[in-house]
């Protein structure tokens, strides 16, 4: 009898730490499909959630520990609502790629094939058809790809805001043409499809008024005698857009003079501490720098502790 309870209680601290590792992944929230999954009764369920172990959020989440969550956590539970297959998108999927703020209810798809899919209060419920290049993840949370993000955005900003978000995920490296014209293919009956066929357009349109950021980079270097980076490499897992390997000084070509939001300028910022922190500085050209401030950012890419570029 006493080896039963050891083993029963053995059995019950397993599968809290299992439940406590998820919700970590999930930043703080469980579904009750997961917890179920994990062996749980529903008796012991909602005796839990009557002392206080578990918090509700929606019919099919929950708060695992304290109740106050994060955005990000809030963000996940309204996921884990809808169950298996269901994504972040629109506005709020926008926000969590960094492309612009979102404010109000979040954001989530539910695919047309689901039945019984009710409204939640605080969520923005959209149904519609899901093609599986549509589906990514960012920190541990289902979203839609930044490409049908992007698609989903012309439905519901008006075009300048489309605009200022694709300039946002170019400049984060994260914008495929080939990808936002598979995703226009499959949006047929689409509110989104004239915007979007327009932004395309727009994108593919030559620059009159001056050369790309690339080309403009590499004719300063060769003015002013700088020998040539490597471009397009690895640095810390994540592509920079040039690098002097012996100087340890990666360059950034920022596109786009101003930042969607927030939270792309201070991710940018986080990377670059995170760069400084193992031996690399890194400098951010803009077509203003190279307009206006061209003796400053040259001395800033000679002012190196170890090899001069001269």
């Amino acid at each position: 009898m006493a080896d039963q309870v050891r083993n029963a209680e053995g059995e019950r601290r397993e599968r809290e730490r299992e439940i406590a590792a998820l919700a970590r992944k999930q930043h703080g929230v469980i579904s009750r499909s997961q917890l179920l999954a994990t062996g749980i009764a529903e008796r012991s369920l909602e005796r839990w959630l009557s002392i206080g172990r578990r918090h509700h959020l929606h019919r099919e989440a929950f708060a695992v520990g304290p109740a106050r969550l994060s955005r990000w956590g809030h963000w996940s539970a309204a996921v884990l609502a809808y169950g298996e297959g269901a994504l972040l998108s629109h506005l709020t999927a926008a926000s969590l790629w960094g492309l612009a703020g979102a404010r109000g209810p979040v954001d989530v798809t539910a695919s047309l094939g689901r039945q019984g899919v009710r409204r939640r209060p605080g969520i923005r419920l959209h149904r519609c058809r899901i093609d599986s290049e549509d589906r990514d993840e960012h920190n541990g949370i289902p979203l839609t790809s930044v490409p049908r993000t992007l698609f989903d955005l012309a439905e519901v900003v008006d075009y300048e805001k489309l605009r200022q978000a694709t300039q946002e995920a170019d400049r984060l490296k994260l914008l495929r043409l080939s990808e936002m014209e598979r995703v226009v293919e499959r949006g047929r009956g689409r509110r989104a499809l004239r915007p979007t066929r327009r932004l395309l357009s727009d994108l593919r349109a030559p620059t009159i008024t001056r050369s790309p950021l690339e080309d403009r980079f590499h004719d300063f270097c060769e003015a002013h005698r700088l020998p040539p980076p490597a471009a397009n490499v690895l640095v810390l897992g994540r592509e920079v857009d040039a690098l002097w390997p012996d100087a340890k000084l990666v360059v950034e070509l920022d596109r786009w003079e101003f930042h969607a939001s927030r939270a792309a300028f201070q991710r940018d910022r986080r990377l670059d501490s995170e760069r400084l922190a193992a031996g690399h500085r890194t400098a951010r050209v803009t077509h203003h720098r190279l307009d206006h401030e061209a003796a400053t950012l040259l001395a800033e890419l000679r002012a190196l502790p170890a090899v001069a570029l001269e």
